[in-house]
């Protein structure tokens, strides 16, 4: 690893390649973190586009490289991300990160530090610190980045938000949004250990984190989004994507305050069916000064006077209720809007919106044609607001005062520990830890 330590210290030289332009022979070469689940479904939409070379993947579970394989013959494998890096990053162009939430940052930054742009999976990091920080690297280098928040190029969000934006319900008042998912645990750590497969770099697998001992389907492949070192939550799963539309709509900026009504994580856990609170500040499209945001998850759902305002209309697993002046929107998740004017159905004009396809346009962007829609300038922001919500639910019932410009809470030193991770020994990346 001290290779990979001197090689992040020495940066600049990576910036080189990109003085010329990002993929000079008119293709982009491109690698993959992750190569099964969550990872095929970004790598592979990807490298579909006509102008996309799959040039190397690391994968730290060798048994699930079937699909890679199959479909993408002269692609090398890789266990170890960091040697993929070491070797292969003077014959890419682009990496795409896929891999859980606690190993978003460190593979992201190392990646752009050698001068590689970035498409990277939500929420782009485990800790505000790190969003933030990833955000300002990349802004600093003029890297093109997208965030795997794919649904904010479809037609349904992208009418949403200009419904929104064109007045159609007026100034909003507030918004309540929710998940039906439930990625906690109430139980503790179990204190068996099973033998890890052979197949599984589970040493690698923990990256940056503090060291656990394999419990057969405990973490990996899925419940890892459940583990508070880990993972993030059912918010941070869901958050990113159901809060994009109303972020954007909004064009909120960091929230004022947020306060977790919702039971505490146990020592290991994310807990379930979170209520957390958000105040923003008004912006031309809400009402007063400032604007509440809430969030449900679990069997939580918005107040009874909330969903009476969408009549008999059954409310979706999951979505929001955006509150405005001169009515009501329902927005599934994913589903075009309903607008509500005193609880009745209101005919919606067809916009004929077309979708994006949220990939390519990563792909056209590293190749110089127009730009992301989901840069770590708009996405960091957006994955700073769903990560204090997270953090937010280990003080349950506490008003924690938010000062973004100092990324710090400044009536609860206690929960600013959190804001950042100390990575283990051996795996620092320079900028994070």
């Amino acid at each position: 690893m001290k290779n990979v330590t001197r090689r992040a210290i020495l940066v600049a030289p990576f910036f080189i390649k990109n003085l010329i332009s990002a993929a000079p022979s008119g293709r982009v070469r491109l690698a993959s973190m992750g190569a099964s689940n969550m990872a095929w479904f970004t790598l592979h939409p990807i490298a579909t586009h006509p102008s996309v070379d799959l040039i190397s993947v690391a994968e730290i579970d060798t048994s699930r490289l079937e699909q890679v394989t199959k479909q993408y013959a002269a692609a090398k494998h890789y266990q170890d991300w960091r040697k993929m890096l070491d070797k292969e990053y003077k014959n890419l162009d682009a990496v795409c990160v896929a891999t859980p939430d606690h190993m978003h940052a460190p593979q992201a930054m190392a990646a752009m530090q050698r001068g590689l742009h970035v498409y990277c999976q939500k929420p782009l990091a485990s800790k505000v610190g790190e969003a933030r920080m990833m955000n300002e690297f990349a802004q600093s280098k003029k890297l093109v980045t997208q965030m795997g928040i794919q649904v904010h190029s479809s037609a349904e969000y992208k009418t949403a938000v200009t419904l929104v934006q064109n007045g159609t319900i007026g100034k909003v008042k507030e918004v309540h949004a929710w998940s039906n998912k439930k990625w906690g645990d109430m139980d503790a750590r179990p204190s068996t250990k099973d033998a890890v497969p052979s197949t599984l770099d589970w040493n690698g697998w923990i990256g940056v984190a503090r060291p656990v001992p394999y419990i057969k389907d405990y973490c990996h492949l899925v419940n890892w989004r459940k583990r508070l070192e880990f993972g993030t939550g059912t918010f941070g799963d869901m958050g990113c994507h159901i809060y994009d539309p109303v972020f954007g709509a909004l064009a909120l900026t960091a929230p004022i305050s947020v306060r977790a009504e919702g039971p505490a994580p146990n020592a290991t856990n994310w807990a379930i069916n979170a209520i957390v609170k958000y105040v923003f500040p008004g912006t031309q499209y809400t009402e007063g000064k400032t604007v509440n945001v809430t969030w449900y998850d679990g069997d939580e759902r918005p107040p009874m006077e909330i969903q009476a305002l969408i009549g008999d209309q059954k409310m979706p697993d999951q979505g929001s209720i955006i509150v405005g002046t001169d009515g009501v929107m329902l927005l599934p998740h994913v589903g075009f809007p309903k607008l509500f004017s005193q609880a009745k159905l209101q005919e919606v004009k067809t916009l004929e919106i077309k979708a994006a396809n949220h990939y390519f346009q990563f792909v056209d962007a590293v190749m110089g044609n127009g730009k992301t829609s989901t840069s770590f300038d708009y996405a960091g922001p957006l994955s700073e607001t769903v990560l204090l919500g997270s953090l937010a639910t280990r003080f349950p019932k506490t008003t924690l005062e938010w000062d973004s410009a100092k990324l710090n809470f400044s009536n609860k030193q206690e929960a600013n520990q959190y804001l950042k991770r100390k990575y283990r020994r051996g795996w620092k990346v320079k900028g994070l830890a």
